[in-house]
């Protein structure tokens, strides 16, 4: 069984390749909160699907390039980018 993770993509600028941030949850050993970590993950995009913003599915594979190990599943969600961010809203 391979490995999968769902995370957000943070960077889609390479070609085939995109940056995803995968979130952990655990317990603190000693102080018992509990506490997010993040990791990176370069995965292989073969057609350039995912965009900033969009919730994916990576799943472990062999070693595509230095840092690739991952490649893409499926795009779960999409981004929902609000007016006020595309219109360019000024204030005054």
């Amino acid at each position: 069984m391979r490995k999968e993770r769902v995370g957000v993509v943070l960077s889609d600028r390479m070609d085939k390749t995109i940056v995803v941030r995968v979130e952990r949850r655990l317990r603190h050993p000693r102080l018992k909160k509990v506490i997010t970590r993040y990791k990176k993950l370069y995965a292989h995009d073969e057609k350039g699907e995912a965009k900033v913003g969009d919730v994916v599915r990576i799943s472990e594979t062999r070693p595509l390039s230095k840092l690739k190990r991952w490649r893409l599943v499926e795009i779960i969600g999409r981004e929902q980018v609000s007016g006020l961010a595309t219109a360019g809203v000024t204030e005054g």
